[in-house]
């Protein structure tokens, strides 16, 4: 589900962004810490004769190329962007169904889990699927974020209403006077 804020921020970026650093701008996607833009790139000419693995590699080259070529040009922009929403801004490229992000915030979140939940993230690291507690809580919630998008997408459906009707309501500025 697309937010009005996200709306707005897709047309800035696709105004500020330099013609070309993207053959299409993909996602923009926000939080409270941070703004991450994620644009197509060409796929690198290779012989249909490649095999995946050629192909995989190809593919990995043009990104990190891509990220290096434009690391200026992307850096520029972000600071304009960091100073005018105040949010850091993360990149990102997909090329030929790969996708990778560049620079990315990991932002900490403080929470207080009851013994049932702590002994649920300790059996993750006991196990060795997640080496410290918040690596276990991180790998939960990608858990839960990638078996519920249907319900999450609701209940961002479900904000974003409230947000709008928030926005109508009587605490709001009256309008100024037409002339």
């Amino acid at each position: 589900m697309i937010t009005s804020e996200q709306e707005a921020l897709r047309g800035w970026f696709t105004g500020r962004l330099p013609d070309g650093l993207y053959t299409e701008l993909v996602e923009v996607a926000v939080d409270r810490e941070e703004i991450t833009v994620i644009g197509r790139i060409p796929a690198p000419e290779i012989s249909a004769e490649a095999s995946r693995a050629e192909r995989a590699a190809a593919v990995e080259g043009r990104l990190a190329e891509f990220r290096e070529r434009t690391r200026s040009e992307r850096m520029t922009v972000a600071r304009e962007a960091e100073h005018r929403f105040g949010r850091k801004v993360s990149w990102g490229a997909e090329c030929d169904g790969a996708r990778a992000l560049f620079t990315t915030v990991a932002a900490p979140v403080m929470t207080r889990l009851r013994q049932p939940e702590r002994q649920v993230l300790d059996t993750l690291v006991e196990a060795g699927v997640a080496r410290s507690r918040s690596d276990a809580l991180g790998w939960c919630v990608k858990l839960v974020q990638r078996h519920s998008q249907d319900w999450l997408g609701e209940l961002r459906d479900s904000l974003e209403h409230v947000r709008r009707l928030r926005a109508q309501g009587p605490d709001q500025e009256p309008d100024a006077p037409q002339d």
